[in-house]
C-alpha cells in the first residue's frame, strides 16, 4: 500500500478502486495490461507529419497512398481524427492541432502546431485545407489566425459545415452529422 503514495494524482479514490479491480484479475491479465501500457508510453509517438498517435515516425494515414494527399483536414486533437474516419466520410490526410487558441488558459498559436501546417501547405502540392475545429470562440479565433497564415499560399480553405451546435466538441458529436458536415462543408470567410 505504500505504493500508492507514488502514484499520480489520479486520486487516492480512484488509484484504490483500480487496485481492487486489478486484484480481482487473473494476474496472466494483469501482466498483459501491464505490457500494453508499457509498450503504450514507450513506443507510441507523435507522427512527425500531421502529429496523429502511431508506433512509426509516420502514422497510418499518412502513409496510406489510397488517401487524397490533396486535402488536409485540420483538427484540434487526436480523439477529432478518430471521430471524423469513423464516419468514413473522408478520404483525405490531417493535421492536428493538440489544441485551440486561448489567451484565457495561456495558449497562443506557438503552442499549437500551425507552423507545421504552414510549412505543410508552402511544401506539398496541397489544393485544399478543410479547418474542423469546434464551434466555439476558441475553435473561431484558431480558424481566422488559421485563415490569415494560410490565404496568401493560394489554396482553398473551407471549414467544416455548422451541422454541428455552436459549443459542442467534435468528438462528441454523432457520426451522421459529423459526417454531413465533413461532406457540406463551406468556403471560409473572416
Amino acid at each position: 500500500m505504500q505504493e500508492m503514495s507514488k502514484l499520480p494524482s489520479i486520486g487516492r479514490k480512484t488509484a484504490l478502486r483500480l487496485l481492487l479491480n486489478m486484484l480481482r484479475r487473473e494476474v496472466e491479465e494483469v501482466d498483459n495490461l501491464t505490457n500494453a501500457i508499457h509498450n503504450l508510453r514507450h513506443n507510441v509517438k507523435y507522427c512527425k507529419k500531421c502529429h496523429n498517435i502511431s508506433d512509426t515516425d509516420i502514422c497510418d494515414i499518412c502513409a496510406d497512398k489510397n488517401r487524397n494527399d490533396k486535402i488536409i483536414c485540420v483538427v484540434e486533437n487526436i480523439q477529432d481524427v478518430m471521430a471524423i474516419e469513423a464516419t468514413m466520410q473522408y478520404n483525405g490526410l490531417y493535421h492536428v492541432l493538440g489544441g485551440l487558441i486561448s489567451p484565457m488558459d495561456g495558449i497562443g498559436p506557438s503552442d499549437l502546431e500551425i507552423a507545421s501546417l504552414v510549412t505543410r501547405v508552402e511544401q506539398e502540392d496541397i489544393e485544399e485545407v478543410i479547418l474542423a475545429l469546434s464551434s466555439t470562440m476558441e475553435g473561431d479565433t484558431t480558424n481566422f489566425y488559421i485563415h490569415r497564415k494560410l490565404s496568401p499560399l493560394n489554396v482553398n480553405i473551407s471549414v467544416i459545415a455548422h451541422g454541428i451546435a455552436v459549443g459542442n466538441e467534435i468528438e462528441y458529436t454523432d457520426e451522421l452529422t459529423l459526417g454531413k458536415s465533413i461532406v457540406n462543408r463551406t468556403p471560409f470567410k473572416n
